[in-house]
């Protein structure tokens, strides 16, 4: 796409057929649902917040591929056109579909379009992808995390009774990749590396005080990224949150985004855990209320990228 070729003159079969400016007034039909939310959630809407978002949503109309485009663009458009009437802007939707003119004009949109879209694409595939002990590039992760979490000290196999240490149910860590796949390995590679010291912190239950049944590090870090893909629920193909759009925005400003926010998720959770003195028989409750605490952070309005996010500073 040329990009000096303005958005509106696009032909409609390059934006799945439907003209932009129809697909921006068919959004702002419905108007109060999530800005409702927010209030309630004591979480006032602000322009500057959310008017890049909305624009950085409607980059997915222009792709014929993108079965996200107009359910990402819904909610965001529904609280633009409310901020809007709360600014004093009557047309709301027309200043909204002039900006995005302005902004949808450039060769920027072609890059920003390509990358939103693979990233999204590649974490999917991750996602998909169960672990296989059978595959050597497997079995090279699992070594790659016990040479992270145990810095010179020589693993016996990967079946043995060394796991256990490192908090696997078994002397197979193998068997506790069900749940979330490969995926969640990589997670516990990419904390180790990047956050090494948070990471030996809560592998080795150092600070506050803690109870004599322990939850066990490494089943938990699977635990965290089955919970995480749960509450994004990437494949749904109408988000039922706000928060999968906002995760989404995140995402094409930085690849990395799941495995930062696994990072946050886990020091979050450990937090909450010795908040509540709480004891293996109450994870799942302290994982529901870790969830809470991160949805309620990802919508807060000076939140755009993870590393905004208040508990992003517990990381070190």
């Amino acid at each position: 796409m040329d990009g000096r070729v303005p958005l509106w003159t696009i032909p409609h079969s390059v934006i799945q057929g439907v003209a932009w400016a129809q697909c921006i007034d068919w959004a702002l039909v419905s108007l109060n649902t999530k800005v409702d939310e927010r209030h309630r959630m004591g979480r006032p809407v602000t322009w500057a917040r959310l008017k890049e978002a909305a624009f950085r949503s409607i980059f997915f109309l222009l792709h014929p591929q993108s079965p996200d485009a107009l359910t990402l663009l819904l909610p965001q458009a529904q609280m633009m056109q409310q901020v809007g009437r709360l600014h004093g802007l009557e047309r709301g939707s027309l200043a909204f579909a002039s900006r995005a003119r302005e902004i949808m004009s450039g060769s920027a949109l072609t890059c920003h379009l390509y990358r939103q879209e693979e990233r999204l694409k590649r974490l999917k595939h991750r996602m998909k992808v169960y672990f296989d002990a059978s595959r050597p590039e497997h079995q090279e992760a699992l070594r790659a995390l016990w040479s992270a979490t145990y810095p010179g000290q020589e693993l016996h196999g990967l079946i043995s009774d060394q796991w256990k240490e490192m908090g696997w149910q078994g002397r197979d860590p193998s068997t506790d990749f069900r749940g979330a796949g490969f995926i969640s390995l990589e997670n516990l590679l990419f904390f180790a590396k990047t956050f090494s010291t948070s990471f030996q912190r809560l592998l080795k239950k150092q600070g506050g005080k803690r109870a004599a049944w322990e939850y066990p590090f490494a089943v938990a870090g699977v635990n965290i990224t089955f919970m995480i893909m749960q509450m994004l629920d990437l494949d749904a193909s109408k988000p039922r949150t706000f928060v999968k759009t906002v995760f989404l925005q995140m995402l094409s400003e930085n690849e990395w985004a799941f495995d930062l926010l696994y990072c946050v998720a886990f020091l979050v959770m450990d937090k909450q855990w010795l908040e509540r003195n709480a004891t293996y028989m109450e994870f799942n409750d302290v994982l529901k209320s870790t969830r809470t605490q991160l949805e309620r952070e990802l919508l807060m309005d000076d939140v755009l990228r993870i590393e905004d996010m208040p508990s992003y500073s517990l990381l070190c």
